[in-house]
């Protein structure tokens, strides 16, 4: 007889430390046929609705851009959070609060405003995140608070305050009683790159975001302290590197770029403030960023691949009369696959022969 054993590697493997991912989403694509077959719908009609009709065309491809850039832009702070063990949970919050601080601004805004006002509300959706972020790192520094408790709950609060702006003070008289604010002015809408397509200026600044954060991570000496920090605090502390520091300096970039994402999809794609603009981006981006491996490069592919489950969920909802619910359980299968497959990194699997283990055992008794 035989059966299957973990042995701990003499040292982390390389190759799965970049295959784990490719490997969780097969597992996810077999779980997936499993999940069709079961809701009685045809698997490989299912996989297409998917995994290919988001990428169908130009127009998909755009639509597919669309959604992975503030997933990108949130995942992009939130791996500088991660590498300083900062447990920053609450980026769907600073997402909010980025979206409202910047739809303040281009509410102000009329027939006359000119161009600057698009660097004016990108500008507030940046210290919206900023300061909703601070709010944690405060708790956590002062009062050594629960940062992962702390920036959930605050998720919460955030969602309350945008629920009584565009039910209340914000909201459009003139908007049949639809609890959303008016729709922005022209001047601050955030050009688009190409006619026909939705896909706007705001892909460059996630694209330049990561190349930002690479930079600041892998040639900066505040990126390697935040990194030494994350992994070994001793050694951060006697090489003199301030944890109050890292702290803030990890949650103002997460907090800054989240509320950049938010400001972006205001005055882009969604063009006024509602209560739907909190969808979940600031949760599936923690997923962004361990699918990428906390790596700028590694994010940008993976941001895509959830985009790529937003958009095959409403497909699926429309074309094949599944639950919306369904972007999510694909979404958590990619997660617990990717944990499962992780194993492999610093574990190996071995058939053991029981029978042949039981004669070395007498040999040499």
């Amino acid at each position: 007889m035989a059966r299957l054993k973990l042995e701990v590697r003499p040292q982390p493997s390389q190759f799965w430390s970049y295959g784990s991912p490719l490997l969780a989403l097969l597992c996810t694509v077999i779980i997936g046929v499993i999940l069709f077959a079961l809701l009685g719908k045809d698997p490989v009609r299912g996989l297409q609705v998917f995994f290919w009709e988001p990428i169908r065309n130009a127009y998909a491809w755009g639509e597919l851009v669309v959604k992975a850039t503030p997933l990108l832009l949130i995942a992009l702070g939130l791996a500088v959070c991660f590498r300083s063990n900062v447990w920053n949970i609450g980026a769907e919050g600073q997402y909010i609060l980025g979206a409202i601080a910047a739809s303040g601004v281009a509410l102000l805004a009329d027939k006359t405003t000119g161009a600057w006002i698009i660097p004016s509300l990108l500008l507030a959706g940046i210290l919206g995140g900023m300061a909703w972020a601070s709010l944690t790192a405060l708790l956590r520094d002062r009062f050594n608070a629960n940062e992962i408790l702390v920036s959930l709950m605050l998720v919460y609060v955030a969602v309350q305050v945008l629920s009584y702006l565009v039910f209340g003070p914000w909201k459009d008289p003139n908007g049949y009683n639809f609890p959303q604010t008016k729709s922005f002015e022209l001047a601050t809408r955030i050009p688009r790159l190409f006619e026909g397509s939705r896909v706007s200026i705001s892909v460059l600044f996630a694209l330049l975001g990561a190349a930002g954060i690479w930079v600041f991570l892998f040639r900066t000496r505040a990126g390697f302290a935040l990194q030494v920090g994350g992994l070994a605090p001793a050694a951060a502390r006697y090489a003199g590197f301030s944890s109050r520091r890292a702290l803030w300096t990890a949650l103002m970039i997460s907090g800054g770029m989240a509320g950049l994402a938010g400001a972006l999809e205001v005055a882009g794609p969604i063009g006024q403030l509602t209560p739907y603009v909190p969808a979940g981006y600031g949760f599936a981006a923690i997923i962004v960023a361990y699918v990428g491996r906390l790596h700028p490069v590694g994010m940008v592919f993976s941001a895509l691949l959830m985009s790529m489950f937003y958009i095959g969920g409403e497909l699926a909802q429309s074309r094949l009369g599944l639950p919306k619910s369904l972007t999510g359980v694909f979404q958590g299968l990619l997660l617990f696959s990717l944990l499962a497959c992780d194993t492999l990194v610093n574990y190996r699997l071995r058939w053991i022969s029981t029978t042949s283990k039981s004669l070395a055992l007498g040999a040499r008794s």
